[in-house]
């Protein structure tokens, strides 16, 4: 069949196809789907997009303009977790699942393509929740009258977090309760800040006021969500909560042991739930909570600190206790030698005092016990061996060992045990030898190991030579105190004088100090020595790698450039091209290096680098001179793409733009290859081109003999004078739905009715004569575009009303066939259009009588389409019917 447009006079219905933009800036739009509550306009540029919290949010990012533009999602005030990675993908769909109330906020698309400014959307999307409500009561009692009575008032408060702001109202029993509806009850309402709670006051309780209260939290079905309430019982019972603790506080317990924490309420009404945290951390992980009992499995020194219990009815304040676990044992047990004060020799020496101090961190402190030995034999104080211990309260535990007037029999090893009272946890003993040979400590730096120089990613040594007996231990850091040590502490304790770097980096250049520490040795002042380290590391360049694209005879130049190096004096570079040497020299005053081609001849194509060395080893920069087209960019909005020649095969209207196409030599041909989807084979033919081909100049090329329905993988690639350029692919997929526009002089193989009374004719705006037709015809087309075409009728004078003006349409088949042949039942099809009604009397003159487009179909089935049209002013409007498949220019037609 065919679809026959038949218009009256006094209606003039053109229809507009965007014209085609051969290089056009971008443009945006953001549509959405999902699950939206509502959609409105905001200041007339945003738009606000609503949804309920746990639905799927789905914001689309439409985009036009050519070349095609790039994609990015953004959202302002966004977590790292909210912003969206750059994205080449049309029409890019930004999903969310299950999307939470945090993740609100405006979101943007931004589509670029290098023409003019970036396109910039934004929709603000508010995400509605309402929480459950909650109750708290607060009782207060106060005399009054002289203490005949007590007044006894209670408070209800309710809340609900909730967006939009939630409105509240109380029933009692099922009564609502309302502001002056009784004497003894107050309700205080929120005044313009959301989230404000609403408070029922309950004066000078009555009997009646002993009831259940319902709070009812509403956001007014906004979104579908419903109102939620919550149920308070109030009694003469009702109390705050209290609690008893069944444990010991502290608890001291050995690491290993299983703890059980038991909390029971002893009051309150309504029964109050039981928790327990611990500090202001979780609780530990392989705890076990039942009620109000905690267990610790196998207890470690980790787990220690302050445990509480809290109770909450939402009556008063929650009810807390706490318990402190604390686990015993020790560690860190250290020793050091203090020579006689009074004398500036730090040696020990026969007739002067020496003090040996035991140091050790216990848990809980006040269970520390020290022993002292000499030669394993238990020693007691006495008036030449004072013992004496520190505060036990103050950590870590201290004793000392005071050896007055030394004789040379007090020579020997004298061993600090330190032990809890109650044991369970093994001893520490500590051995320190006085004799002859004690010596405070030396320090020195071993010849050759300072400066050291390193190659970054090198394993390095620092070393310290300690001597004296016994060898204390040795602190690490760095000269500039504020400067973390490689492992990110302050200082690092070595004990045999060295510490290993592995893996050094450039940051790790500096000086580093090395100190003796009082810890397992003399308690004299520290003895210190620097070591310089020097991380070399080859020279940092750019670009690392870049591809230049040149025609032959051209000239260019090439340029790496040193980011850092170290050393950075001494800087070589080499040029060359493949493995042939074209130039080198020495950096002394610059930190970059060019070469420059004068004019660019076939063996100039290759692989050029850079190689700038120093001690450390070499930075290239490398860069690709070819003189491959870049890739072809297809233009996907063509109008009239697809068209049917045949009854068995179809044609399509290929069109592309060259990228860059002036940055290489003249493209002289197209290799076009196409093949069919699911088939190996490929055919391949060239298409010539004249002249050259400028930015943005859009090429086409009719592909025909098309077999119904097969779809078909195009490939597209340049060639020039170097050869072969970069290729494109694209897919091309038959479509029963006719899609055609009026930019082509054959205006949709469209036809003119030879009975009607008059002509349409082909118009765009910017070819209108409005010298004859000043107050008639559309100033731009459907898309916005003053050069996009048209059909139009005057039908001004010599007009006169019941003039027709017909359109036909090529012939459609809309009988559905059957595998064997035999027609099926017409199905349903869509149609849609376009049209533009512009005159003083339109809505007045053009009634349903004198509407438009009659459609009269194969198989005698006619439909008869009257549209009743009342547009009082010039715009464009979208038509639609259903109706067997019968399909017409710009439209998309689909079952």
């Amino acid at each position: 069949g065919r679809v026959i447009f038949s218009f009256v006079s006094h209606i003039s219905v053109p229809d507009i196809i965007p014209v085609l933009h051969l290089n056009a800036p971008p443009t945006v739009r953001i549509v959405h789907s999902g699950h939206a509550c509502n959609i409105e306009e905001e200041h007339y540029t945003e738009r606000v997009y609503t949804i309920r919290e746990g639905e799927t949010l789905e914001l689309a990012c439409l985009v036009s303009g050519h070349p095609r533009p790039q994609i990015r999602w953004t959202k302002t005030a966004g977590s790292a977790s909210d912003r969206f990675q750059d994205s080449s993908v049309f029409n890019e769909t930004l999903r969310i699942t299950r999307i939470q109330r945090h993740q609100g906020g405006r979101y943007y698309c931004k589509a670029e393509n290098g023409l003019g400014s970036p396109a910039i959307k934004s929709i603000r999307v508010d995400v509605y929740y309402l929480d459950d409500p909650i109750v708290t009561v607060h009782q207060s009692i106060g005399e009054a009258k002289e203490q005949f009575y007590y007044e006894r008032t209670v408070f209800l408060r309710c809340m609900a977090n909730s967006n939009p702001p939630v409105r509240y109202s109380w029933r009692r029993g099922r009564e609502f309760l309302s502001q002056g509806s009784d004497k003894g009850v107050e309700i205080y309402e929120p005044f313009f800040t959301q989230g404000e709670t609403k408070i029922l006051k309950l004066k000078n309780l009555r009997p009646q006021d002993y009831a259940n209260y319902s709070c009812i939290a509403s956001v007014r079905n906004v979104c579908g969500i419903p109102d939620k309430n919550v149920l308070f019982r109030l009694s003469n019972r009702t109390a705050s909560p209290s609690i008893k603790l069944l444990v010991e506080d502290p608890m001291v317990v050995n690491p290993g042991q299983t703890v059980t924490m038991v909390c029971v309420t002893s009051g309150g009404e309504p029964a109050p739930t039981l928790t327990w945290v611990r500090n202001a951390d979780d609780l530990p992980r392989n705890s076990v909570l039942n009620g109000g009992t905690l267990t610790l499995p196998a207890v470690s020194m980790e787990e220690a600190g302050l445990y509480s219990c809290v109770a909450s009815n939402n009556v008063g304040n929650p009810a807390k206790k706490s318990t402190a676990i604390v686990v015993r044992g020790l560690k860190k047990g250290r020793f050091w030698i203090t020579p006689d004060p009074y004398h500036n020799d730090d040696n020990i020496q026969i007739g002067r005092e020496v003090k040996i101090s035991c140091q050790v961190e216990a848990t809980p402190p006040e269970e520390l016990l020290f022993s002292w030995l000499k030669n394993g034999r238990p020693l007691r104080s006495s008036e030449r061996m004072v013992i004496t211990h520190t505060d036990p309260d103050v950590q870590p535990g201290t004793t000392n060992l005071d050896i007055i007037d030394l004789k040379f029999t007090d020579f020997g090893t004298y061993t600090c045990v330190a032990a809890l009272r109650n044991g369970g946890i093994p001893e520490i003993s500590i051995d320190v030898n006085i004799s002859s040979t004690t010596v405070p400590p030396e320090l020195t730096v071993p010849r050759g190991k300072s400066p050291l120089v390193v190659q970054e990613g090198d394993t390095v040594d620092l070393q310290c030579l300690v001597s004296g007996k016994p060898k204390p231990i040795i602190l690490w850091s760095r000269a500039d105190k504020e400067t973390p040590m490689p492992d990110g502490s302050l200082h690092t304790e070595s004990y045999d004088g060295v510490l290993r770097i592995v893996n050094v980096s450039r940051e790790m250049t500096g000086t580093y100090r090395c100190a003796t520490s009082q810890y397992n040795g003399f308690n004299v002042k520290p003895r210190e020595a620097l070591v310089e380290l020097t991380v070399q590391y080859p020279p940092a360049v750019e670009p690392l790698f870049t591809e230049i694209r040149q025609g032959l005879g051209r000239a260019f130049a090439l340029n790496c450039r040193v980011l850092r190096a170290h050393p950075s004096k001494v800087l070589k570079y080499e040029w060359k091209l493949g493995t042939r040497l074209l130039t080198m020299g020495q950096l002394d005053q610059r930190d970059e290096t060019d070469y420059h081609v004068r004019a660019l001849n076939r063996e100039g194509y290759g692989e050029y680098t850079c190689e700038v060395t120093n001690e450390a080893g070499a930075g290239t920069c490398r860069f690709l001179v070819t003189g491959r087209a870049y890739a072809p960019e297809f233009y996907y909005d063509t109008y009239s793409a697809l068209w049917q020649n045949k009854p068995s095969v179809y044609g399509f209207k290929l069109q592309w733009t060259q990228q860059n196409p002036l940055s290489v030599d003249r493209i002289v041909a197209y290799r076009l290859g196409i093949r069919q989807m699911g088939q190996s084979r490929w055919w391949e033919h060239e298409i010539p081109m004249e002249g050259t081909i400028g930015k943005g100049e859009l090429i086409s090329h009719n592909l025909t003999e098309l077999i119904k329905p097969e779809a078909y993988l195009v490939r597209l690639t340049p060639i020039t004078r170097f050869g072969e350029g970069d290729s494109t692919d694209r897919i091309i997929t038959y479509s029963g739905e006719f899609h055609c526009s009026f930019e082509d002089e054959a205006v949709c193989m469209f036809s003119q009715d030879k009975t009607d009374d008059f002509d349409w004719t082909r118009h765009s705006a910017a070819t209108r004569n409005t010298k004859y037709t000043p107050n008639t015809g559309p100033s731009i087309d459907r898309a916005g575009s003053k050069q996009g075409f048209y059909m139009y009728i005057e039908t001004s004078r010599p007009r006169v009303t019941g003039d027709v003006a017909r359109l036909l349409t090529p012939m459609f088949n809309v009988s559905p066939k059957s595998p064997y042949g035999t027609v099926t039942t017409a199905a349903s099809y869509c149609f849609g259009f376009y049209y533009h009604m512009y005159g003083k009397h339109i809505g007045k003159s053009a009634t349903v009588s004198t509407g438009f487009a009659w459609f009269s179909l194969v198989r005698s089935h006619s439909v008869h389409f009257v549209p009743a049209i009342v547009v009082s002013h010039p715009a464009w409007h979208e038509g639609e019917c259903q109706m067997p498949r019968c399909c017409f220019f710009g439209f998309a037609c689909s079952p």
